[in-house]
């Protein structure tokens, strides 16, 4: 994903996360509340608001690129 400019909080992330929800695969949601369960750096957090972002509207093939992109979070 590309760079942003914009540092976003570990609130930031759930809340989109808690929006995207329905559309995300069940492990990738599970490693997404996982990995913000826990202290994260904050271009983790940035790539994380990042993948999630407009995530519904996203073409399958994005979306199941994007899924692999979140189960490589470390």
């Amino acid at each position: 994903m590309g760079s942003c400019p914009i540092d976003h909080t570990p609130e930031e992330v759930q809340k989109k996360l808690q929006s995207q929800r329905e559309f995300l695969p069940t492990d990738v949601y599970d490693k997404s509340v996982h990995l913000l369960q826990q202290e994260q750096a904050q271009e983790t957090l940035n790539e994380l608001f990042h993948l999630l972002k407009k995530y519904d509207l996203a073409e399958p093939q994005e979306q199941e690129q994007r899924n692999a992109d979140i189960l490589q979070l470390s």
